[in-house]
């Protein structure tokens, strides 16, 4: 019985890898099409041949053509809230943040060229970029959430009820601390992007969570 469940478990693994590759080669495929010709001018069948689908298997991801060019890795968030709320309790939210955040960063320079892509698809396409907006809005109000839940356990509110198993909205310092973590990442890909040849991204990452912890204390002069 055992080694079944180790088996199902093992497929089950295999099975999720190639959902999270397939869906990753149409989202590539798409923003590489639409990076080339216009997102208006890009179909599904083109998106779909380019990633070497059926149509049919593409809408078993996306319900239309313009998710796919929206958001390029739909699970990273599910991951990132996980990652912080799994992590040692010894780490202050920050440090926990920090943690999460690099794992999910770690191919960084991999990817950046798909990534500098993709802001270019969304910024040429208005109604993209407003897609694109709240999908980040969505995912930093997420993220908020697990680090309040980190803090006060399940609804993670700052005021009476905190903690007693309702899901409520986080309180200041967890929306801050998610909208600074997400600019200070930001602000490290716009840095190392103009000095690729002075440092590794990730050096760059923890150079700016370094002076985040510090309290971002005026360079010398």
């Amino acid at each position: 019985m055992q080694l079944m469940s180790e088996k199902s478990a093992a497929a089950g693994g295999l099975r999720e890898r190639k959902k999270r590759a397939t869906r990753a080669a149409l989202t590539e495929a798409a923003v590489r099409l639409a990076a080339e010709h216009g997102a208006e001018k890009v179909t599904v069948e083109a998106i779909s041949a380019a990633a070497g689908v059926s149509v049919r298997t593409f809408f078993n991801y996306f319900d239309t053509r313009d998710d796919a060019f929206v958001v390029i890795d739909v699970d990273a968030g599910v991951r990132l809230r996980r990652a912080v709320l799994d992590a040692p309790a010894g780490l202050s939210p920050l440090e926990a943040l920090r943690e999460a955040m690099a794992a999910e960063l770690a191919e960084a320079e991999q990817h950046h060229e798909l990534w500098r892509l993709h802001a270019e698809v969304l910024h040429a396409s208005p109604h993209l970029l407003a897609r694109g907006v709240g999908a980040h809005m969505a995912a930093e109000a997420d993220l908020a959430e697990a680090i309040a839940e980190r803090l006060h356990g399940a609804g993670g509110g700052d005021g009476p009820g905190a903690g007693e198993g309702r899901r409520a909205a986080p309180g200041l310092y967890p929306r801050l601390l998610a909208s600074v973590a997400n600019a200070a990442v930001r602000t490290s890909m716009d840095h190392w992007s103009a000095h690729q040849e002075d440092a590794a991204f990730l050096d760059v990452f923890h150079e700016v969570f370094a002076l985040l912890a510090a309290g971002l204390p005026a360079p010398p002069a």
